[in-house]
């Protein structure tokens, strides 16, 4: 019999095809773009370390009645060169758990082998379990691709479901201790929810839709400073827009991409201010070229919120890809090898921003151009699916050390794998 080469990677979470993606948010309150963003830049980066993949999905929906679809059916798909299948459920409180665990069990139980690697992306409960006991019966190595702490409660969750998310995080923290190892976006988020575990910090993956070209030069006095993401005051929506009304300048546009609960009060503000456009919810092609036309890009989080040291603003490594300068504030969670990158905006007030991005702006045109060549190469040199697929192929490849070696091994190999 012939051994296998290179790893056998399942990856088992929400990465569906661009088409189910753009059905289900036509009708959705849920914004997934980042999620299945991520999702596909992962699969990305283990092909570009010769991994062999393939993909167990369910579609990403918000449980009804907030989506009035009960019932998803499972199927086979194929998409970017990549065999997969959805896994069926039914969208009801409860039971989309239920339903969402028979049906990972049931495709597991047909693989992945000893010695393969199970991903599982998320702190989905259904699936960290079925991954913990597929991992107990046949060795299969389960690393949770960690991109949000569990339990995060939401503005419309009653009582009930405020209780099943407290049970739900004691479900998940459980699971992760049964791991081999976890992947996270921030090294905070490891190690409040997995402490102990072997953990690989990997923020983000530089993987551009097809057909994004370099940065393109704008109208002559045509000036848009840009963001783009979930329009809430949780995000600092608000701040931008007041930071923006002080700037002067009849040249300058503020345009805002995506949705949020602050999108009727941005119509208003739009309707009495034409220096600030409506705001708009484009896919992720046509955003990359909104966002290669800009003259500044803007991330305007508050950094005092108790989640932020969890998460990795993932419009980070877009804005840089793009080749604009970029006004952020001095988020926890992103690495210090981008700030030489990011124009900080500090402290996180509307003073702040408004002093960040009066700098930005302020730019004679060739630094601007320099600053934001500077980090597109950055991110492509970095952050591409190449070279975080090399620290996650090693990180996987020691803690896939065969069962038969010794302890010490085993843990000397995975003290070997690159941490952050």
């Amino acid at each position: 019999m012939t051994p296998r080469t290179g790893l056998e990677v399942t990856l088992l979470g929400f990465t569906v095809p661009d088409e189910v993606l753009a059905d289900v948010m036509a009708r959705d309150a849920m914004h997934a773009d980042q999620t299945h963003a991520f999702g596909w830049a992962l699969v990305a980066a283990m092909r570009a370390a010769e991994c062999r993949v393939r993909l167990l999905s369910v579609v990403p929906v918000s449980t009804w009645p907030r989506n009035r679809r009960l019932l998803f059916r499972g199927g086979r798909f194929r998409h970017d060169g990549v065999d997969g299948r959805l896994l069926g459920f039914v969208n009801v409180l409860g039971l989309k758990h239920l339903t969402r665990f028979a049906a990972a069990r049931r495709r597991l139980a047909r693989g992945p082998g000893e010695g393969d690697v199970l991903l599982v992306h998320g702190v989905h409960t259904p699936f960290l379990w079925a991954g913990v006991l597929l991992a107990r019966r046949r060795g299969v190595r389960v690393v949770p691709v960690l991109t949000d702490p569990p339990g995060v409660a939401l503005p419309t969750d009653g009582r009930l479901v405020r209780l099943l998310r407290g049970l739900d995080v004691a479900l998940v923290r459980a699971a992760l201790r049964r791991c081999a190892g976890v992947i996270a976006l921030t090294g905070p988020l490891a190690g409040d929810f997995a402490p102990g575990r072997p953990h690989l910090v990997v923020e983000g993956i530089f993987h551009p839709p097809a057909g994004v070209r370099p940065r393109v030069e704008v109208a002559p006095g045509a000036r848009d400073v840009v963001y783009a993401g979930g329009l809430s005051r949780a995000y600092g929506v608000d701040r931008l827009v007041e930071a923006f009304r002080a700037l002067p300048g009849p040249e300058l546009r503020l345009r805002l991409f995506g949705r949020g609960e602050l999108t009727p009060w941005l119509r208003e503000q739009a309707a009495a201010d034409p220096r600030i456009a409506p705001p708009e919810l484009v896919d992720r092609d046509v955003l990359a070229g909104r966002l290669a036309r800009a003259a500044v890009l803007v991330n305007p989080r508050p950094v005092g919120q108790s989640f932020v040291h969890y998460s990795f603003p993932s419009k980070t490594i877009e804005y840089l890809s793009a080749g604009v300068p970029v006004v952020s504030t001095r988020l926890p969670g992103i690495p210090a090898d981008y700030l030489p990158h990011l124009m900080l905006a500090e402290p996180d007030t509307v003073e702040g921003l408004r002093h960040a991005l009066a700098r930005a702006l302020a730019l004679p045109s060739e630094e601007a151009a320099r600053r934001g060549a500077a980090g597109r190469e950055f991110v492509r040199l970095t952050r591409s699916p190449a070279a975080q697929g090399r620290r996650v192929h090693e990180f996987l490849a020691a803690l896939a050390t065969p069962p038969t070696a010794s302890t010490a091994d085993r843990s000397a190999a995975v003290a070997a794998a690159p941490k952050s």
